[in-house]
């Protein structure tokens, strides 16, 4: 019989779908990378307008300071803002208070943030280097103090991990938690994690399995759900106050403006890097760090009320780590920049 009828076509068929795979693989790989950033001050890129610093792999942060002169103060703070923020961002603590205690404090964009360089290997070290160099740059000393503010607190965990000889003392404000740390019960973990909106489990499971493909998932408007009410401004708040103050700085145009400021170099510098950073693989789990050295202390303020951290999970955490000073806030959200008088009440604390 003569078989070659039957296998004539085979290669003509498999010659015609070599080049096919090729270019379905080519387009493939477009579809997922995000595209360049544009780096502030570089050809067609976002002015500089911020004062910056040099780091030592050469990228700049951009920075901004508060409080008394840096020259006379007796103690200094850098601070790390949280998601969507910038340098702006503080404690929002009184100038007396800060004037009485000598405090001077810095906030800087984190890197691919506002004016700050991108940074391709940004990770909670680099975080925590970031800050170590900008303290340098600024010459404050061989220590200085660490405050972060919710997802900015990555940073803050990095620098107990990995530059703890640098560290002074260090703050906490209601900080986002990765619901793959191995210190948390399985459990509790999927418990929380699951009264999340299903868009945003989605998002931080690509965020953690596929970050290579984080920045092509966010971008799917033809999902049937939306890829993240965080990134959105649409998760349900069930603090009063959170959700007024949300309503307010959208009307206003608070939050637009906060948005673009982020993102000018790239939404995938910036947000995106940002929670492939933080809900990503972590080298360590905060719950098993050893105790700082003798007289650095550690505070934590969580809100019970908040709806973009699970209370339950900043418990164990804090219940996991007797040198953690925690304070839980009855009847708060997670916005606590916002809550009155805590910006004084984090620094008297830090400092008492």
């Amino acid at each position: 019989m003569d078989r070659s009828r039957y296998y004539y076509s085979a290669a003509p068929v498999g010659t015609a779908m070599g080049p096919l795979a090729g270019q379905l693989g080519e387009w493939l790989c477009r579809a997922v990378q995000p595209p360049a950033p544009t780096p502030c001050g570089s050809p067609g890129g976002p002015p500089v307008t911020a004062r910056r610093v040099r780091l030592r792999d050469g990228r700049h942060l951009a920075y901004e300071e508060s409080g008394v002169p840096r020259e006379t103060a007796r103690l200094k703070v850098v601070f790390s803002h949280g998601f969507t923020g910038s340098r702006l961002d503080s404690l929002r603590a009184s100038p007396e208070v800060a004037e009485e205690l000598g405090v001077y404090m810095v906030g800087f964009d984190r890197a691919g943030y506002g004016e700050s360089d991108p940074n391709p290997a940004r990770s909670v070290e680099s975080a925590a280097l970031d800050m170590a160099d900008l303290a340098d740059a600024l010459g404050l000393g061989d220590k200085f103090y660490v405050v972060g503010f919710s997802l900015g607190c990555h940073a803050v965990w990095g620098a107990l991990r990995y530059i703890p000889d640098r560290i002074a003392g260090a703050a906490m404000l209601a900080p986002v938690v990765n619901y793959w740390w191995p210190g948390f019960p399985a459990e509790l973990a999927a418990r929380e994690y699951g009264r999340q909106e299903r868009g945003d489990q989605w998002a931080l499971r690509v965020a953690h399995h596929a970050p290579g493909v984080l920045h092509w998932w966010m971008e799917q408007s033809w999902l049937p759900l939306p890829t993240s009410t965080v990134v959105a401004n649409t998760t349900y708040l069930p603090n009063k106050r959170d959700a007024e103050i949300r309503r307010t700085l959208t009307a206003d145009g608070t939050l637009r403006n906060k948005r673009e400021m982020a993102t000018q170099q790239g939404i995938q510098e910036s947000y995106y890097r940002d929670m492939a950073v933080m809900f990503g693989k972590w080298e360590f789990d905060p719950m098993a760090l050893p105790e700082p050295a003798k007289g650095c202390p550690v505070h934590l303020w969580q809100g019970d009320e908040d709806g973009l951290v699970p209370v339950a999970l900043q418990r164990h955490v804090a219940g996991s780590l007797d040198w953690v000073n925690y304070h839980e806030l009855p009847g708060t959200g997670h916005f606590l920049s916002a809550v009155p008088g805590l910006g004084d009440t984090v620094l008297r604390t830090l400092f008492g």
